[in-house]
């Protein structure tokens, strides 16, 4: 019984500390004590740049009246989401003014409110 609480308080402490700890080094830590590594964390720094890494793309249409945008894009890895066509809000509408159909871009889409929403865009030269 004594050994299954040390047990179960180690892997609460280790599960506390993971959770401060930004992805990389969890994942050299949790390596460390025979843990697992997510595949995420498996790329050490760049699961970190990943978090923030724009997806390229090419915009089919932008429509202020609703404040949307399509854009045909390649994986966007941060939501875990294959290359598509798909119609995304803004977080800006302002960024809408910045683009036209057939402007290849990189923009960062992010999961808000149940919602999918371009939150940083910029074309490509």
């Amino acid at each position: 019984m004594k050994k299954t609480y040390t047990h179960l308080a180690r892997a609460t402490l280790l599960a506390a500390l993971a959770y401060s700890l930004t992805g990389a080094q969890a994942a050299d830590h949790m390596a460390g004590h025979g843990m697992p590594q997510a595949t995420a964390m498996a790329s050490g720094a760049g699961a970190e740049s990943d978090a923030m890494a724009l997806t390229e793309g090419v915009i089919r249409k932008v429509d202020a009246s609703t404040k949307k945008i399509t854009i045909k894009h390649e994986e966007i890895k941060n939501l875990e989401m294959p290359g598509m066509t798909m119609v995304f809000q803004v977080k800006d509408e302002s960024l809408l003014n910045t683009v036209k159909a057939g402007d290849k871009v990189k923009f960062r889409a992010e999961r808000q409110a149940g919602a999918l929403v371009v939150v940083r865009l910029e074309v490509m030269p």
